[in-house]
Formats: C-alpha cells, sequence, structure tokens
C-alpha cells in the first residue's frame, strides 16, 4: 500500500490479497438517487451545504474536486495537476476535508472524490503549498513510475491513447504493481476517513483492468463510476469499463442539449433504446459537466447555467427520465475565460449564500432543479415510462406510471391541452414550484387538478413546466 508524504499524513494499509473479488459498494438508488458536482466549492462550504440543503432536499452525494496536493496556480485544471496525494488543495487541509466528510454523512449525504490516478502534474515547478517536483519526479514517484515520453496524437490508436501522455501530463504506469499499491494507498485512506465513492478521472486513458487491478486492492467498497468519452469511432469504448463500476455517458450530455437547443424535444421519447448507449444501471448521466460546459470533453452543443430557463428545463427532464444516475452541476461564472478558476469569496461567507449572482451558480438550488429532484426521489417506484405526449415539436408530456405525471412547454408558445395521466383523481402540488407543505397541508406553489378520469386539463405557458407525485396530494376531492 501506499505510504503517503510523512509530513501530511501517517496511514498503513492492510494488503488485500490480488486473488480477492473485487466488490462494489452498494450501489444507490438509481431511480432515486441524484448527486450534486460543486466544481470548486471548499470543504468548510460543503459541509454547510450538506446541512443546510442538500440533505433537506433529498439529494444522495456530493462529487468534490481533487483533494489531493496540487500545481500551484489560480486556473481549474491546476487541481487535476497532482503532485502528491497529501489531502491540502485550494479546497481546504485534511482536518476540514474529514469534517465536511463526517458532517455530511450525518445528514445522509455521500461524498464522491474526483481522483486523478493516471498522471502527475505536466513539467516542474511547485506546489499550491510549496513543494517542489521536477519532470516525472515527485514526492511518492520517480521516472520509472511513468510511461515513455510520447504525446496523445491519435484516439484510433489504444497504445497512444493510453501509454502517451495527454496534454504534456507525467503518465503513470498504471500496469505497475507498485504503481497500482500506491494508488490503492491514497484511495483506501480517503474511505478510511468515510468517502464513499470515486470519480476516476481520465479512466479512458488506462486500460480497465488496470484500473480493476488498482480497486481490488482499495480497502473497503467504495462506488466508482468512470470518466470515458466515447462518441464511437475509436476503439476504446465505454462498455469496456463497465465490469469495474458505472461510466459517464456523454452521448447523453449531447442528446439532451441538441434537442433542447437545436431540435425538437419530440424526439426525446427514443432517448434510449437504440442499443448504442451504456444500460441504465451503468450510466452517469448529466445535461452538462465542468468540461463540457467550457468546451472540452467531447464537443457538441451542451446547455449550460448560462441558458437560463432552458437549461432548468433540460434537468426537469434528466431528473423525470427514468435512465442513469442523474449528476447535478453546481458551477461558477467563468464569463468565456475557460481556464478560469474559482470566485475569491466563500459561499457561506455571509449571512446569504453567496449564489445566483455573477460569482457561485449554485444551479443545484433553482427551484426547478430542486424540485425535480423531489419528483425522482418519489417516482422510483415505477420504472417505466406511460401516457407519452408531445406536439411534434417542443412540447412534451410523460408519466411515471401512477406515481407521477411531468408536462415541458420549452416552446415560445402557451400549452393548452387535456393530457391523460396514470394518476388517481386529486388535487397536486407542482413539485418544481415549492411542492407540498405537509404541515399545514397545503401547497406552496402551483396547484394542479386531475379529475376522475385521470385527465390533466393544463394552460402552461411558454417555458414552463410541471411536475406533481403521488406523495404530494392534497385530496381526492
Amino acid at each position: 500500500m501506499f505510504a503517503i508524504l510523512s509530513r501530511f499524513l501517517r496511514f498503513t494499509v492492510l494488503a488485500v490479497a490480488l486473488c480477492c473479488p473485487f466488490k462494489l459498494m452498494a450501489q444507490p438508488d438509481l431511480q432515486a438517487d441524484t448527486f450534486v458536482h460543486l466544481f470548486e466549492w471548499r470543504w468548510p462550504d460543503i459541509a454547510t451545504e450538506c446541512e443546510a440543503f442538500l440533505g433537506p432536499h433529498g439529494y444522495s452525494a456530493v462529487q468534490v474536486s481533487p483533494p489531493s496536493e496540487h500545481r500551484a496556480g489560480s486556473q481549474w485544471w491546476t487541481r487535476y495537476q497532482p503532485v502528491s496525494y497529501a489531502l491540502i488543495s485550494r479546497s481546504g487541509n485534511r482536518a476540514e476535508f474529514i469534517d465536511m466528510v463526517q458532517r455530511c454523512k450525518a445528514v445522509g449525504v455521500d461524498i464522491y472524490v474526483d481522483a486523478v490516478i493516471n498522471h502527475m502534474a505536466a513539467g516542474s515547478g511547485r506546489s499550491l503549498t510549496g513543494t517542489a517536483f521536477e519532470r516525472k519526479q515527485f514526492p511518492d514517484f520517480t521516472p520509472k513510475d511513468f510511461h515513455m515520453d510520447c504525446g496523445i496524437t491519435n484516439y484510433r490508436d489504444r497504445d497512444n491513447v493510453q501509454q502517451c501522455e495527454l496534454v504534456g501530463l507525467a503518465d503513470l504506469k498504471t500496469e505497475d504493481p507498485q504503481v497500482q499499491a500506491r494508488i490503492a494507498g491514497y484511495l483506501s485512506d480517503l474511505v478510511n476517513i468515510g468517502v464513499a465513492g470515486f470519480r476516476i478521472d481520465a479512466s479512458k486513458h488506462m486500460p480497465a483492468r488496470d484500473i480493476k487491478q488498482i480497486l481490488e486492492q482499495v480497502e473497503g467498497e467504495p462506488w466508482v463510476f468512470q470518466e470515458v468519452i466515447d462518441q464511437g469511432g475509436e476503439p476504446i469504448r465505454a462498455s469496456e469499463y463497465t465490469g469495474n463500476g458505472a461510466v459517464t455517458e456523454f452521448n447523453y450530455s449531447l442528446a439532451i442539449g441538441e434537442a433542447f437547443s437545436r431540435g425538437s424535444l419530440a424526439s426525446l421519447h427514443q432517448l434510449v433504446g437504440t442499443g448504442q448507449w451504456l444500460a441504465s444501471g451503468d450510466a452517469v448521466v448529466f445535461v452538462d459537466n465542468h468540461d463540457n460546459q467550457r468546451g472540452h470533453g467531447g464537443g457538441g452543443h451542451v446547455i449550460t447555467f448560462e441558458d437560463g430557463r432552458l437549461y432548468d428545463l433540460a434537468n426537469v427532464f434528466m431528473l423525470a427520465w427514468p435512465y442513469g444516475y442523474p449528476k447535478v452541476m453546481s458551477s461558477y461564472a467563468f464569463d468565456g475565460d475557460t481556464d478560469a478558476g474559482p470566485p475569491g469569496v466563500n459561499v457561506h461567507g455571509d449571512a446569504k449564500p453567496a449564489c445566483f449572482n455573477n460569482a457561485w451558480q449554485c444551479e443545484h438550488r433553482r427551484p426547478y432543479i430542486a424540485g425535480a429532484v423531489d419528483f425522482r426521489r418519489n417516482t422510483s417506484a415505477h420504472a417505466d415510462v406511460t401516457n407519452w405526449w408531445d406536439n411534434g415539436s417542443d412540447q412534451i408530456a410523460f408519466g411515471r406510471g401512477s406515481s407521477g405525471y411531468v408536462v415541458i412547454n420549452a416552446s415560445e408558445q402557451r400549452l393548452n391541452k387535456t393530457l391523460l395521466t396514470s394518476l388517481p383523481e386529486g388535487r397536486y402540488c407542482n413539485a418544481l414550484t415549492g411542492g407540498l407543505d405537509t404541515k399545514k397541508p397545503q401547497c406552496t406553489g402551483g396547484e394542479i387538478v386531475i379529475d376522475d378520469a385521470g385527465q390533466l386539463k393544463l394552460s402552461l405557458p411558454a417555458m414552463q413546466a410541471v411536475a406533481i407525485h403521488h406523495n404530494a396530494r392534497l385530496t381526492s376531492d
């Protein structure tokens, strides 16, 4: 196992026999759960957010930025150039990290760490704490632990992609047993702290078997998802990695972006089922992520927070549609500077969170998105889509059996329609505008009526949505 730089931490991990089968942590409830990526948030801010918002609103987990010691610099991507596996980063130190994990877990929110294990920092320089490094020479690795000096030039060549350097980053020999043990030690330390899962960064640049061998040595049973961009036409396929855990389904993000911005929402009825995408249980899905909202990560037209209400509607669809484990993005404004690091202000520095301004965007707090998280959690008993309707363009509606019903109007015209649902007669609260106040009980936002025939007569303004579910039903009158 991997002895971390002694001045930062000391721990010993028991070796796990290589013959032992790798076991995943109990899978999240894909039909019910939603996690959020609090990109570049500080550990104290995340802890407070778990207590103040994420736990009470039903988010299952937080993906946090890489916690390991990284290259000095203000750009966001310096977090993806590790210098050592010590838990000191722009987001905080080891003690703050542990406090965050414990406080989030206490309110039912897991922590998923973005684990950068394919490579170390490029070139030479210093870390944010002053640790010096040279080309392929780090506190915990020496030149023998890295692949040859070559750059990735051909994504149709498997060896070039997996044994050469991604934009000059020192590429670790992840097939080497000693390197694997050191990486596994880092991950085991995080698991022992209480981390519940990992996003394996740049998984495409490591053979699936290398990742498997590393995970077999990790203590505990963390849940894992792997970043693999697979849009076809290349030899490395996302499906190769499903034996290790879930995998990012970038095609989902592109399909959502195309439908909501340039195509037709009616096409979403056939969104999944062609056999070209990952199975639902293997897929992590998102409208956007920290890479593709900046034009990286496979290209294509991607909807982001800058698209306003259209972004809200796209997230409502993702969270209402029963495919994959959805991740909500929580960003900060970068005003066209795709290298820009996080804002200089804390999210929870004042009485009110520094959200919805020119700094932290906090998309996960938007009423439509938080309400759709509630809708997903309350409709998980019905995995199938029922009662689909569309106008052939940008007005759609569909049900989740007798559990719920959603209507999305992404057009410029009002939607006037009587729609058939599978819900029992009654008055329901729109989850997207406040939901049900169970203490009263009454709707805190809009109220929707289903008649005795299961029909919903609706007049919905442009760029609006409705989501109702059985646990936000007022009465059968």
